[in-house]
């Protein structure tokens, strides 16, 4: 392994022939680190994901909001499908996690919606130089297969992209075998060692790549279900509730700076304003 000083958006970087030669971001060209890199390939680069390295999620991609809650479940340990705390119930997916608003006691919750897509998203602490990704890959595929028992077929890939680390697993209910554990029960067991709250008695885990101890400062999960969530504005968080009531205040503001700009001029037209789904739009 080595370091590319002259481009940080590289990846696998290794010595050949005495040169260090790294695959670039977003089209895997090996570029040369003794020189400068094109700027076609640069672009590229940047445009993958985004700056950050993080990759874009799923349109439908959710995380758990909630976090911890005492939850009902079915003789064979999965998840009822309705959720309640006191008077406030919602549905959930097999992962538990709530995938509708928050209603009374009457909501229906007809079936327990499959989470197929599961989405680990680490980002490790500052490093003077990346990890090797082909070490980094052959780590997490064979951890996660031998302790936590899930099937090498479930993983469907682990991505590195300096500093995050990626790892899907997807499992359709078609596919999942008799005796097969669940991605959603590996995910939790997963989410718990990274963070130092190991499941395990006595065994956390170590992550240690080329003998050399990684530390994460975040992780995130993303979950997709195999069919998409019924969240409604009341799910917004107060952030986004802000931004649009000051594009609206902006647009009722313009309305009346036009107005008055009108009657100052002596050139004041009567107009009707027409509100269509949000927007604004004026017709004299």
């Amino acid at each position: 392994a080595c370091v590319c000083a002259k481009n940080n958006r590289v990846t696998n970087c290794r010595v050949s022939d005495g040169v260090c030669r790294c695959n670039s971001i977003g089209s895997s060209a090996s570029v040369n680190c003794d020189t400068l890199t094109s700027k076609c390939l640069l672009m590229k680069a940047e445009m993958t994901s985004s700056k950050s390295g993080r990759r874009e999620k799923p349109k439908d991609a959710f995380q758990d909001t909630d976090g911890l809650y005492d939850p009902e479940c079915e003789n064979n340990g999965v998840f009822k499908a309705k959720q309640c705390n006191g008077t406030t119930c919602w549905c959930v997916n097999t992962a538990g996690v709530r995938r509708t608003d928050k209603h009374d006691t009457d909501l229906k919750c007809n079936q327990l919606v499959r989470t197929t897509w599961i989405i680990i998203e680490m980002k490790h602490t500052e490093r003077k130089a990346p990890l090797n990704t082909e070490a980094l890959k052959k780590f997490f595929k064979e951890t996660i297969a031998n302790r936590y028992m899930l099937d090498g077929r479930y993983i469907s890939g682990v991505q590195y992209e300096n500093p995050y680390i990626t790892i899907d697993l997807k499992q359709n209910s078609s596919d999942k075998a008799a005796g097969d554990v669940d991605i959603a029960d590996v995910a939790y067991y997963f989410e718990k060692d990274v963070k130092g709250d190991s499941i395990f008695l006595n065994n956390g885990l170590n992550i240690s790549i080329d003998n050399e101890m990684v530390h994460f400062e975040k992780t995130l999960v993303y979950y997709v279900d195999e069919i998409a969530p019924e969240f409604s504005m009341k799910s917004l968080t107060p952030g986004v509730i802000a931004v649009i009531v000051i594009v609206i205040v902006a647009i009722v503001a313009g309305i009346v700076v036009l107005v008055l700009t009108r009657r100052r001029k002596g050139k004041y037209v009567k107009a009707e304003v027409i509100i269509v789904d949000g927007c604004t739009g004026g017709r004299r």
